[in-house]
Parts: structure tokens; sequence; C-alpha cells
């Protein structure tokens, strides 16, 4: 568990579900009491014979796209004994309010902000997910959770089983719990429109942190059985749409860029000219002096982790040269 903080009754949830001694821990962090969106802080790790990215990236509880795109120059199924990697931890929490589930479907990862006791400092838990793909794509917007099954059934959709038979593997009408059923053991049903859908497991886990569902969010095994233990029914739910996010520490500006989703839910190629348009419009009525040319390169990395940019016009502070601010135009 990356910088993990407990107190009270939150740890004792947590200790009891196992996450302080199971593989693909949870990130748990307490919120900064400032108000400020940075919460976490990026490690390393050296790789041995036996990993993987997917392995590792299920280990520290991150995506598989997610520990990818954060070292571009490693080999997937074999990094090599002695590679040394970054697991990004660092991170800009999404806007809007800190209460209930917030899922960033760019960032293929969820945020649980549980209600406090009296006496007890805010958390946020985030674990990565997976969400639905071409036409399948997981709405937007705000739900809550409306039951929670244990060892849940799964009713394919008629579209679902077309498609399928299509393909030459035919679903039966319902897959009961088990290992060849999709949704794992446990689930949460979220309301939708006129529909529903759900935040569940998977028997797949390596493609946790892909767009691979069909509009359900689909989460690592552990996980799951973790926020399963935590969250009430009526808990709300927001799904949102944030590829560029910005915070402010001490006068000094940070951005953190995802690959963006296209209409169907699939990760697209950022657009650089279209994610600086994201960026002006998340400083807002702020003036700063922005080094663009390091900016531009942090949106077409896209790679998730928060960048230094810039500064506030008033901020006398120093950066580190491969980051220093200029006043130059885009």
């Amino acid at each position: 568990m990356k910088q993990p903080w407990k107190s009270g009754c939150l740890a004792c949830a947590l200790a009891w579900l196992g996450l302080l001694a199971a593989p693909g821990w949870a990130s748990v962090y307490p919120l900064p009491p400032d108000g400020s969106p940075v919460v976490g802080s990026d490690e390393s790790m050296q790789a041995v014979y036996e990993d993987t990215l997917p392995d590792i990236a299920h280990r520290y509880s991150l995506g598989y796209y997610e520990i990818i795109r954060a070292n571009p120059a490693v080999d997937v199924w074999l990094p090599g004994a002695g590679t040394k990697l970054l697991l990004p931890g660092r991170r800009i929490l999404p806007a809007g309010p800190r209460a209930g589930l917030v899922v960033n479907l760019p960032e293929h990862r969820l945020y649980y902000y549980p209600k406090p006791r009296k006496g007890e400092q805010p958390v946020v838990i985030t674990y990565p997910v997976s969400i639905g793909k071409m036409d399948w794509r997981t709405p937007l917007g705000e739900t809550r959770v409306i039951a929670k099954i244990r060892h849940p059934a799964w009713y394919p959709p008629e579209s679902i089983r077309k498609e399928h038979a299509e393909n030459g593997d035919p679903l039966p009408k319902i897959v009961p719990s088990g290992p060849d059923n999709p949704l794992g053991d446990f689930a949460l049903r979220l309301a939708a429109g006129n529909g529903e859908y759900m935040l569940h497991g998977t028997n797949n886990p390596t493609a946790v942190g892909m767009a691979v569902t069909h509009g359900c969010i689909r989460m690592y095994p552990e996980d799951v059985a973790a926020l399963f233990a935590l969250v009430p029914v009526g808990t709300p739910v927001r799904l949102v749409d944030e590829p560029v996010k910005v915070a402010w520490i001490e006068g000094q500006l940070l951005l953190e860029a995802h690959p963006p989703v296209d209409a169907e839910g699939q990760s697209i190629e950022p657009d650089v000219q279209l994610l600086s348009q994201k960026l002006d419009q998340a400083l807002g009525s702020n003036i700063a002096a922005i080094h663009w040319d390091l900016a531009r390169a942090t949106l077409a990395a896209a790679n998730g982790i928060p960048t230094l940019v810039g500064l506030a016009a008033e901020a006398p502070a120093s950066v580190p040269p491969a980051a220093s601010v200029s006043q130059s135009s885009r």
C-alpha cells in the first residue's frame, strides 16, 4: 500500500478485509486539510526475472495501461531482472464533490470517499478499473448504488448474446456464479436512466485498466471485495470524463493528462490542441506563467503522471531546470 494512512474504524475495516496483507492493495490517502487535490507519491521498484508488467500492476493496484504508460521503454511481458520501474501513485483528484464514488473514465480509475466518523480524518481510497468499449460505453453522469450482490449470476442481454453468437461463442441465458462468470464474486448494481449497470469483479484480472467491458465497471477481485464491504446501498456515484486535470500547489501548477476516450469509450491518441483547450478551461481566471513546450509534451505523452509545468504569475518560487517556466505563447 503506497503511503497508507490508518485511523479508527476505517483502519479496522481495511485490516479485517485483508488489505494490509493481500496483493492488489488499494491506495488509501488522507485528504489534505487545506483542500489540495493532490494525494499520494510515486515509487519505484526493481523487477525480478518472473515479473511481467501486468503482474506488477495487479500487485500494486495499478491498471494495465497505467503501468505501461509510466514505463514506455520496458517490455510488457519480460521487463528483465533488475529493471527499475516507476509505480505511479501521485494523483490529482477529479474535480467536484469529494463524496461517494467517482469514476474518471479516461483515467480508468475509481475514487471512493468514505464518510468519516467523528474524529476521523477524511480519506480517499482509489482503485484501477476497466470501462466499457465500443457501443457498450459506460454512461456518464450521476447515479447511485441500488443493490449489493454476492456471487451474482450473469444474465447476458440479447444484444451481447447475439454478438457472441456471431463470433461463434454462444452464451447461455444464465451464467451461474463461478470461475466462468465474468462478474466475479461481488457486484454493486448502479441505476442508469431507464436501465442499470454494475460495478463488479472479473475472471480476467489482466484486463483491468482497459476499455474491454460491455459498459460495466470491472475491478480486480480483491479490490471489489474490499469495496463491497465498505460501500453502503444508496452511495452516490459520479462518472466523469476528465482527460486533463490541473492543481495548484504552493504557487506551482501541476498538469496530469490521460488519453481521451471517444464516443464509444475507447482510448484514443491525444489531440494536443484539444487538450490544450481543456487546460485553458481548467485554469479558468488564474494567471500563470506556463512552460508551454513542457505542457504540450505532457499532454502528448498522456501518461497520467502529474508534471510541474508552470507557476502562478506572482509566485517567485524556483523550478527544476527541466521544467523552467517562461511566458512563451503556444
